[in-house]
């Protein structure tokens, strides 16, 4: 081949250019695009490793940059194996007519049989063929990859549209794909690579912003100028990441000069998802202030916010305190000397919006909540578990029992009470209209019917936390209500065999059981999952053991997670949890204790000692029960007097600062046991011949095991 059209490299440039794509994926979109185009190149031989990828994508192109790009792909020797070397060749060592049909098939011919290598595949010896095979072409190899970063777009559906009449697939009448394609960029420094993709031929242009473009089309010299030719001649910012960026730098200054005007500082509403959608819906960004009447702040400030951003993708303003401004900032896709029609414009489409919300809000307040439980009735729950109205019988009893438990009388009333109105606002108009405000109208309709500050902020509260990171809930009458509602989707769904499986759980039961375990860890709930279990078959009288466990299963799981991704290590983690801790705000201060027990000298042998204990006690427990009761007169050797002296002077010791919750000082003082446990196993025989001295001691290490695995289960740190 050619070395020299082997070594050329030079920077290459792809892009697809279609109409409006989904905003809400084109950050993903674009960085498929790029990543899987580079992915197939380096597979091919025709980009490095190292290559520098950069993706492009805005509402009408997806588009990458790769450093480095070979023209021709490096030759490489392929050592191929044929068959058998009994098969391939006959007692005189001569080529057999299958040997030569496949070296035929593969372009050699007999010539070739004297160079083939012999080696030892598994038991038998094998023929080997050696050859150099040629190097991918740039043009064949990008089309390839521009193939493949099509194929694997994360598109969950695809739009069929009719080929133009000079398209470059004759046969083909249409082609599928997330949007109609209309022009294709294929660049190798300042060349145009030929390639034919959705029926179109590659070429170097394509075409700016729709209305203020300044040249038409616009024409990319080579791979580099790509992005600067687009935003000098297509006023277009091409890189996703710099049209976000640009968006945020504008929104703060809009609203630094928004509040200098009004002797206030203003920011954006931080949200992360509206801001990469916006990025996905314009190609040069500008940032508009514009403004309603001040009369609708008397809504509420999350309906407000909630319709300026989900109906209209505006950004509400709000001061030092959070309160909604009545100014907002809109992105627009177009920068004319003057912006009055755009912001007037604006200011009419988000006013009807907030009209409605205000009409909502009015027409909700004319009947309390109470007179809308009634009304759950007819709300489906589910069609094995009954109506809203029966699973709010269902919470409330749930939350009477565990408000009894944690605060008597005063708090199982006022959870009662907040269990009872905590759905009512599934049925007003403005939850109708915005989902997402339940709960938070429930706290403001319970506010204006003259209900407790703290049963109107459970109401609210109740679903938290929604999702991780999320607040807890800010008063205890909200934690009883929250746990209630939470502890009857999981019973429910489990006792109908709702359960999660793999990637799907439509009911959330994994983000419940979450935040059940934040709720009683984090806020040191006195609660054990016996007492748990109790407030369930209150509302569930029916409900079987057998699916209390399964519950109990899911929520050790669940936590045993969580705690690996806050840091602790699975051993750690493992030696707590396998133990089934009744009372889940322990396990932090275990795995402390835990750890602190591992960092001490004599961690290892005791944890190695554990297991030795675990399985001996296993294997005498498939015979018979072992009583940890211990004879004195049965004990012989002087090793075993000497441990079930420490055992008495260490475990009550131990028993006592564990059942005083200092877990830490609980595993250290059991350390002592190190040397006489030691001395145990280096002379004593545990299974002796006479079956009183065996029964003995293995009742004596029933005994150590017990005193020893209160904590956790130490043989779990054993390595």
């Amino acid at each position: 081949m050619n070395m020299t059209t082997q070594n050329l490299s030079a920077n290459l440039l792809v892009e697809l250019f279609v109409e409006e794509l989904p905003p809400k994926a084109l950050k993903k979109l674009g960085e498929a695009f790029a990543s899987t185009l580079a992915a197939s190149l380096q597979s091919q031989g025709l980009a490095q490793a190292d290559a520098v990828v950069t993706p492009f994508a805005t509402p009408r192109r997806l588009a990458a940059h790769i450093t480095a790009v070979a023209a021709q792909a490096a030759d490489k020797a392929v050592s191929q194996k044929l068959m058998p070397v009994s098969v391939g060749l006959d007692a005189a060592g001569n080529a057999t007519p299958a040997l030569l049909k496949k070296l035929q098939a593969l372009g050699a011919d007999a010539s070739a049989v004297s160079g083939l290598k012999r080696a030892m595949d598994g038991k038998a010896e094998a023929l080997f063929y050696d050859s150099q095979v040629t190097g991918v072409l740039l043009a064949d190899g990008l089309q390839k990859a521009v193939s493949e970063a099509i194929a694997k777009l994360p598109i969950p559906k695809v739009m069929s549209y009719q080929l133009a009449q000079n398209c470059e697939m004759p046969g083909w009448s249409s082609v599928s794909f997330v949007r109609p394609a209309h022009k294709l960029i294929a660049l190798h420094g300042k060349d145009t690579t030929a390639i034919t993709v959705l029926g179109l031929k590659s070429g170097r242009e394509t075409l700016g912003h729709r209305f203020e473009a300044a040249v038409s089309p616009v024409v990319i010299a080579d791979a580099d100028s790509y992005a600067a030719t687009l935003r000098k001649d297509g006023a277009v910012i091409a890189s996703f990441a710099e049209r976000r960026a640009e968006i945020e730098r504008q929104l703060v200054a809009a609203a630094a000069k928004a509040g200098a005007a009004d002797g206030t500082t203003y920011t954006p509403i931080d949200d992360a998802a509206l801001l990469d959608e916006v990025t996905g819906l314009v190609e040069r960004p500008n940032v508009l202030t514009c403004a309603f009447e001040k009369e609708f702040l008397d809504v509420p400030q999350e309906c407000l916010i909630l319709t300026m951003k989900a109906n209209q993708k505006y950004f509400p303003l709000l001061d030092a305190a959070g309160k909604l401004s009545n100014q907002f900032l809109v992105v627009s896709n177009i920068s004319p000397a003057d912006a009055s029609a755009v912001i007037g414009g604006n200011e009419r489409v988000v006013r009807p919006r907030l009209a409605d919300a205000k009409f909502f809000f009015d027409q909700d307040r004319k009947k309390t909540l109470e007179s809308r439980v009634a009304g759950l009735d007819k709300v489906v729950y589910h069609n094995k578990l009954g109506s809203q109205g029966e699973r709010i019988l269902r919470v409330r009893a749930m939350a009477r029992a565990i408000g009894q438990q944690l605060g008597g009388d005063a708090l199982a009333a006022q959870a009662d009470q907040a269990a009872h109105l905590a759905k009512s606002d599934l049925v007003t108009d403005m939850v109708g209209e915005f989902p997402e405000l339940q709960g938070t109208m429930g706290r403001y309709y319970a506010l204006n019917d003259g209900l407790s500050t703290d049963v109107a902020d459970a109401i609210e509260d109740h679903y938290k936390p929604r999702f991780a990171g999320d607040t807890l809930p800010r008063n205890q009458v909200g934690v009883v209500v929250a746990l209630a509602d939470k502890l009857e989707t999981l019973v429910g769904m489990f006792g109908i065999g709702h359960l999660p499986t793999g990637d799907k759980d439509p009911f959330a039961l994994r983000r419940h059981a979450l935040g059940v375990i934040r709720m009683m860890t984090e806020l040191q709930l006195p609660l054990d999952l016996s007492g748990v279990s109790a407030c369930a078959a209150i509302a569930f009288p029916s409900m079987q053991a057998a699916t209390l466990q399964l519950m109990y299963t899911f929520f050790y799981d669940r936590f045993s997670g969580m705690l690996r991704e806050q840091g602790f290590s699975a051993q750690e983690v493992e030696a707590v949890i396998s133990q089934s801790p009744e009372r889940l705000c322990d396990v932090p201060k275990r795995l402390a204790a835990v750890r602190a027990f591992a960092a001490l000298p004599e961690a290892a042998a005791l944890a190695a000692a554990n297991k030795r204990i675990t399985n001996i006690l296993k294997k005498a427990q498939e015979a018979a029960v072992v009583d940890p009761h211990v004879s004195e007169i049965l004990l012989k050797e002087p090793a075993e007097i000497a441990l079930f002296a420490a055992m008495n002077e260490v475990a009550p010791k131990a028993k006592a600062q564990f059942e005083a919750g200092d877990y830490t000082a609980s595993l250290q003082t059991l350390a002592a046991l190190r040397a006489p446990v030691d001395a145990f196993f280096d002379g004593v025989m545990v299974n002796a011949e006479e079956l009183d001295l065996r029964l003995n001691r293995q009742g004596l290490l029933k005994s150590l095991h017990e005193a020893m695995n209160r904590v956790a289960d130490l043989s779990k740190l054993a390595t």
